[in-house]
């Protein structure tokens, strides 16, 4: 069964950096698009970054561009998140999902996302 398995979670403080990986098992998504998602309590799940197929076009948002970057190693079968100059408000599970269609840019919208992670925590102290 293909599943996607976020790590990489954890507590750090302001300022801070962690990368989250996030592995495919069970078949290979190198052909489709991924997106990392973050959603904090009592919030919307909020798309923080994409990637197209090949790697070759990216979308971060507006509050983590400078700071995060996203990247993929479709040899591992694994997408990355760089999280840097982390802020108390990235407190939030970051999930990552896998578009439904192959072969496609980089894009944000969850709709088009079918295949999901458990999701991983990511804490910022202050």
């Amino acid at each position: 069964q293909a599943q996607l398995v976020e790590s990489g979670g954890g507590l750090v403080p302001a300022g801070g950096s962690l990368r989250l990986s996030c592995a495919a098992s069970g078949r290979t998504f190198s052909r489709n698009a991924v997106g990392w998602f973050r959603q904090a309590p009592g919030q919307e799940r909020e798309c923080v970054a994409a990637i197209s197929w090949s790697g070759g076009s990216t979308i971060h948002a507006d509050s983590v561009k400078g700071r995060f970057t996203i990247s993929r190693d479709n040899a591992k079968n694994t997408v990355y998140l760089q999280m840097n100059s982390l802020k108390p408000e990235d407190t939030a599970v970051y999930y990552c999902a896998a578009d439904r269609s192959t072969y496609t840019a980089a894009r944000c919208a969850r709709v088009n996302y079918d295949y999901w992670g458990q999701g991983t925590q990511v804490t910022v102290s202050s």
